[in-house]
C-alpha cells in the first residue's frame, strides 16, 4: 500500500506548497484507491508541516513549487517528493494511481520532465534554465 499526499487548493494542485494548507490523503494499493481523506493545516510553519507529514506515514508528497528548505525537511523523514506539479487534482490523482504523473502535461508551466528530473525551460528552449532537484524514488 502506498500513501500519498497532493496539496491542494480550490480542487486544484496548489501552486506553491510552502502557503498549502489542505492535502488530500490517498492510501492506494494496486492502482486503487482504498481510503481518501482530507487533511487542513492550521499554519504554514515548515517544521510543523515536515512533521505532520511524518505523522500521516505518507510515502509520497505532490505538490507544486516548492522551497528547498522545506524540500529538505520533508525528505528527511523519507517521503518522496514530487515537485512542480499543476493541474486538477482528481485528474492529478487518477494519473498518480496510474503511475502517468510525470508527463508534461501536468508539469508546471515553464517546466517539463526528462526522465525522472524536472528541467525549467530557459530562454534559449530549455539550455539556460536552473535544474530543479528531484528526489529520487
Amino acid at each position: 500500500m502506498t500513501k500519498a499526499a497532493f496539496a491542494y487548493w480550490e480542487d486544484r494542485i496548489a501552486p506553491v506548497f510552502d502557503t498549502a494548507r489542505e492535502f488530500c490523503i490517498v492510501e492506494a494499493q494496486s492502482g486503487k484507491i482504498i481510503r481518501e481523506t482530507r487533511e487542513s493545516l492550521e499554519d504554514n510553519q515548515p517544521l510543523k508541516t515536515a512533521l505532520r507529514m511524518a505523522e500521516l506515514q505518507l510515502d509520497v508528497l505532490v505538490c507544486g513549487a516548492i522551497s528547498g528548505h522545506i524540500q529538505a525537511l520533508i525528505a528527511a523523514y523519507g517521503i518522496r517528493i514530487v515537485p512542480f506539479v499543476s493541474g486538477e487534482l482528481r485528474l492529478v490523482i487518477e494519473a498518480w494511481l496510474k503511475g502517468n504523473l510525470e508527463k508534461d502535461v501536468f508539469a508546471m508551466p515553464g517546466c517539463r520532465f526528462q526522465g525522472r528530473r524536472r528541467r525549467r525551460r530557459g530562454a534559449g528552449g530549455g539550455g539556460g534554465g536552473g535544474r530543479h532537484r528531484f528526489s529520487p524514488r
